[in-house]
């Protein structure tokens, strides 16, 4: 059987456009850092800063960020490439989608738990003490909330490989 691009299904769609939605996500800011309760000395010298050094994308924050993205693609291709194959659909690649997914979003709130492990220690402790806080950027919102479509999708496509199995047992 050869691989048709009408063939594949609206929930494989959707999940490889997640993975690439996400990619995309690698160029906003993913560390911000924001210094509100500092004092004025310290705001002044914060808004000077290059905004390299303020605002971090995927590429310059640690693995958890850039990571998960590239693992959500991974798994939209296989779903698209390999979802018209009845065989490795019935042997469980929605289920396996739903894992490569769950696990994308846990790999995510690792990386959010660990957000200020980019500094070293003795960074983490100046940083705390200019009163300045280590925050989330948009991409990591944004990259979740795609890593998160994908989950839903998978479990309707898991929904529909079901229907699909039992209908072709009827059919015997």
């Amino acid at each position: 059987m050869a691989f048709s691009i009408t063939r594949v299904t609206w929930r494989e769609w959707l999940g490889l456009a997640a993975g690439l939605l996400a990619l995309g996500t690698l160029f906003l800011p993913w560390t911000v850092l924001t210094a509100g309760a500092a004092d004025a000395d310290v705001q002044n010298a914060f808004q000077a800063l290059p905004r390299g050094d303020v605002v971090r994308s995927a590429w310059n924050s640690d693995p958890f960020s850039w990571l998960p993205p590239f693992v959500l693609v991974l798994i939209g291709l296989a779903v698209v490439g390999l979802g018209q194959i009845r065989k490795v659909r019935m042997s469980g690649l929605p289920q396996l989608w739903l894992v490569g997914s769950l696990a994308t979003v846990l790999l995510m709130a690792i990386g959010w738990a660990t957000l200020d492990w980019v500094f070293d220690s003795d960074q983490r402790a100046f940083l705390d003490a200019a009163g300045i806080a280590v925050g989330a950027g948009v991409g990591r919102y944004v990259g979740l909330l795609f890593a998160l479509v994908s989950v839903v999708v998978a479990i309707f496509d898991m929904r529909a490989a079901r229907a699909e199995s039992r209908a072709s047992r009827r059919r015997r």
